[in-house]
């Protein structure tokens, strides 16, 4: 980082420069703090056996994450849902695991896809269904410049891909903006 601030023209002994590199750093390892943990203990022991047969979804999880192509922001929500077959997760798992795997350099598509593959490998639902609605700063402030973009991704597995009515409900459910916040 010291180098870099050089390569820009910035003197990295003024004063307000003098600790970035180790801010930077330091920023870095908490941004990127997914890669050190594991599903199995992100889930722990919240897996519980019920017999419930319909759709659970957790909706509108803020995530945070860094675009591994020029290491800038995107943020945006994640919608998750699940048909149990026999096992369900504690509510608070599902945000959880977004954190997991946005807390690591992403892309997009990698994310949606490593959620719901993880909710699949821990719970072995009927089906599953993740989308995302992410704003990137690599769009937004360089390249393009566009303010407004705003990019959506999905992954379905089971039920969700193979059942057209389940896979509406799920969208419906997931961009439904009745909700208790607004």
């Amino acid at each position: 980082m010291r180098r870099e601030l050089e390569l820009i023209g910035e003197d990295p002994n003024r004063e307000g420069l003098r600790r970035t590199p180790q801010r930077v750093a330091n920023s870095l390892a908490w941004l990127t703090r997914g890669y050190d943990m594991d599903v199995r203990d992100v889930v722990g022991s919240a897996v519980f056996t019920e017999e419930h047969s319909s759709m659970i979804m957790v909706r509108d999880i803020e995530l945070y994450s860094l675009c591994e192509h020029h290491m800038l922001p995107f943020f945006g929500r994640a919608h998750i849902a699940y048909i149990p077959d026999g096992k369900i997760v504690g509510l608070s798992k599902l945000p959880r695991l977004v954190e997991m795997f946005a807390r690591r350099l992403q892309v997009q598509e990698r994310l949606t896809e490593q959620i719901a593959q993880a909710v699949q490998d821990v719970l072995e639902p009927k089906g599953v269904g993740v989308v995302i609605e992410a704003m990137h700063l690599c769009m937004m402030m360089r390249g393009v410049q566009k303010q407004n973009s705003q990019t959506v991704t999905s992954a379905v597995r089971g039920i969700f891909r193979n059942d057209a009515r389940t896979r509406e409900e799920f969208l419906a459910l997931a961009y439904g903006r009745h909700s208790l916040s607004r």
